[in-house]
């Protein structure tokens, strides 16, 4: 008897607008795809939606820096997304952007229901304010020293050393990340949700398994320490909605990023004629299921949740979040070339290799992945082509050569087949619980029988002896069936080989194909090659800083003959080099000089209570300054103070090169911290 097709509702967490796509936020949307074509392949209605993040001050201020309007920036970066979501074949069933009329329409729905319900609270606060740039800062746009470790450069909310959180006016030291000036404090009125009137709600809700274990206990700590209000307001200027009866007051990014999936599925809804209500009613029967980062599940588990409640809203049936990605055991790292963009691997790499490589990692579990670049490069080489692929390649030819391409009439192992598709229960299972790595090994030991079978019956040996062509094409055929049903089961995760393969045998794949029986396939064409080291080795090149080790080296190559270097200066002495003190520095502003052909205007911590400020002639090295900003370099910290046109210069930054755009900052390895000495 056929399961009555389930109902489901899925979404991954928005990636925001203000940057590119790169590989561990591919880590989320790579789960969530092969969770949704699996639920597809077994028959159920499943939806998968996701939009930009479109909000925010550092939005605003990006686009300002790069002299256009937020929505040219939005729109910009909206369509890379896309792209690089569909060349890794991330098939949303629609994606858009919390900068629509669909998420205005729902956030100020549902801010209304919670005022009118006594949900929401409004006090004046006191902020921090930048009076330069004349703006409230957020939170992370304060750095300065923690006030219980006293860590340098920490940001105003939560100290990245010893995990101390913190308001930000008890900061040490504190200077704006945007001007680097002094904050000062200056009182708003301000909008809160009375979260704690869903306590009672929360705590049963994320108890009752729509959490992993590690979650639910986690956010326990949260309710140990009583749910406060949530501020849920911003002042101008900032990009996104206007609060309704709060002129020059603005939904905090929060408030409508989650409830970018209501307004995208809105959106589908509207094309395609789906009920809205029959998914996010209250008395909605459908599967609603969030994929997310374990790093924002305060905000889908708790503020979500009481936001949905108090307006009238279902509530999600499961939250399933997953760890983060390093890379050979690390984090990310620009200076290692491991901060890898989606862009950049795809101009190296197979998509598919990676999709594989992350499936093999994934479990159900909160756990951190690791994507080592040695063990990817044989994982792939040894399952994908060395197994599965190489069960087709060992068998095509002779049935394309030898029977005009026509499979043989019956099996010569029908239970050999029969274990196969028997196999498939717990690789279900497997699928449903995301616990694809163990559906992998369930796969690849299938695999490793199939490849047993071919080599114990040798085609290449029967094909040369005589009256061997019933027996060849029906071992070759044996081979090829049980080569399908693994395509089947792994379709989800290789979608573009999967097509490949329909193509190949002339029919369709679905999760448990029937066998194939007098049935003519298409030629062979190559499936999946194998990664070569090489191409490894230009992604990483492709990704890697500058280091101040390898300055030397680049300037050298680069120089199209020895002339194009600068000579020598005239020769100091031990003493002279001595007098000079060089010390880490960290951007924490960079932008262009009104009236200034060459020069940036960047502010540097070097440690010590304010800021420096430094005009350097790099500004064709570095056209887009804003990406210096949170990079450490080397200044000159005992040069006099140089009045110019534009202000008072109070240091030099160091970099190398020939000059004008061939030209780079000197960096120093990880670890370095701003006013370290450079000995």
């Amino acid at each position: 008897m056929t399961p009555t097709p389930r109902t489901i509702l899925v979404t991954s967490a928005l990636p925001y607008a203000n940057g590119s796509i790169h590989l561990g936020h591919l880590v989320e949307y790579i789960q969530t795809d092969i969770w949704v074509r699996f639920q597809k392949l077994r028959g159920n209605h499943c939806y998968y939606v996701c939009a930009d993040d479109a909000h925010g001050t550092p939005i605003m201020l990006r686009a300002q820096h790069e002299g256009i309007t937020p929505e040219t920036l939005i729109a910009r970066v909206y369509a890379e997304h896309r792209q690089d979501f569909a060349d890794f074949s991330i098939n949303f069933d629609n994606y858009h952007s919390t900068h629509s009329p669909e998420n205005q329409y729902f956030a100020s729905l549902i801010y209304t229901r919670l005022r009118e319900k006594g949900h929401i609270h409004s006090e004046v606060i006191r902020q921090a304010y930048d009076p330069v740039k004349e703006m409230f800062l957020p939170d992370r746009f304060i750095r300065g020293e923690c006030p219980r470790c006293g860590a340098k450069d920490q940001y105003g909310d939560s100290c990245e050393v010893c995990g101390a959180t913190y308001n930000p006016t008890d900061l040490k030291n504190p200077v704006s990340a945007i001007s680097g000036a002094t904050p000062i404090e200056k009182d708003s009125e301000h909008f809160f949700v009375k979260l704690g009137d869903f306590e009672a709600m929360l705590r049963e809700w994320t108890s009752s398994g729509t959490l992993q274990p590690e979650m639910a206990n986690k956010l326990n700590e949260w309710f140990e320490t009583g749910l406060t209000p949530w501020d849920v307001s911003r002042d101008a200027p900032y990009f996104g909605f206007e609060i309704p009866d709060a002129p020059n007051k603005y939904f905090y990014v929060w408030l409508d990023a989650p409830i970018g999936y209501m307004a995208s599925f809105k959106n589908l809804c509207e094309r395609t004629g789906l009920d809205f209500d029959a998914f996010w009613g209250e008395d909605s029967k459908a599967e609603l299921y969030h994929f997310i980062g374990k790093d924002i599940v305060y905000f889908h588990a708790l503020f979500f949740p009481a936001m949905l409640s108090g307006a009238g809203f279902r509530k999600p049936s499961a939250i399933f979040a997953h760890g983060f990605l390093t890379v050979n055991g690390q984090k990310m790292s620009k200076s290692r070339g491991t901060f890898i963009t989606a862009r950049t691997y795809l101009q190296n790499l197979n998509p598919e290799y990676l999709r594989y490589y992350f499936a093999a990692k994934l479990s159900c579990r909160v756990d951190d992945i690791d994507l080592n670049l040695e063990d990817f490069l044989q994982r792939v080489n040894s399952d994908l082509v060395g197994k599965v692929v190489n069960i087709a390649s060992r068998c095509a030819g002779f049935i394309h050569k030898r029977f005009n391409g026509q499979l043989a009439s019956s099996l010569p192992d029908t239970a050999l087949y029969q274990s196969f598709i028997e196999a498939g229960a717990s690789i279900t299972e497997n699928y449903e619980a995301r616990d694809y790595g163990k559906a992998i090994r369930d796969i690849m030991e299938l695999a490793d029988r199939a490849n047993q079978y071919v080599d114990e019956h040798k085609p290449w040996v029967i094909a040369k002896q005589a009256d061997s062509e019933v027996e060849l094409q029906a071992v070759c055929s044996e081979a090829l069936n049980l080569f399908r049903v693994l395509m089947g089961y792994l379709s989800p995760i290789l979608p573009v080989m999967a097509e490949k393969v329909i193509n190949f045998f002339n029919a369709p794949l679905p999760w448990q194909p029937e066998v194939l029986l007098a049935h003519t396939i298409n030629p062979y064409v190559p499936l999946m090659t194998r990664v070569e080291k090489a191409q490894v080795d230009a992604m990483v090149a492709a990704s890697q800083e500058n280091l101040q080790a390898t300055v030397v080296e680049k300037v050298e190559k680069t120089a199209p003959e020895k002339s194009a270097i600068e000579p020598l200066a005239a020769e100091i002495t031990a003493d002279d080099f001595g007098k000079i003190d060089l010390r880490i520095a960290k951007i924490v502003n960079a932008e262009h000089v009104e009236g200034a052909e060459k020069l940036l205007r960047l502010t540097l911590d070097v440690g010590e209570a304010q800021p420096r400020t430094v005009f350097s002639g790099i500004k064709a090295a570095y056209p887009e300054p804003e990406k210096l900003i949170g990079r450490l370099t080397v200044m000159v910290a005992n040069l006099a103070p140089r009045k110019m046109r534009f202000g008072v210069s109070e240091g030099m930054v160091l970099a190398a090169g020939s000059g004008k755009s061939d030209l780079w900052l000197l960096s120093p390895d990880d670890g370095a911290q701003p006013g370290m000495r450079v000995k």
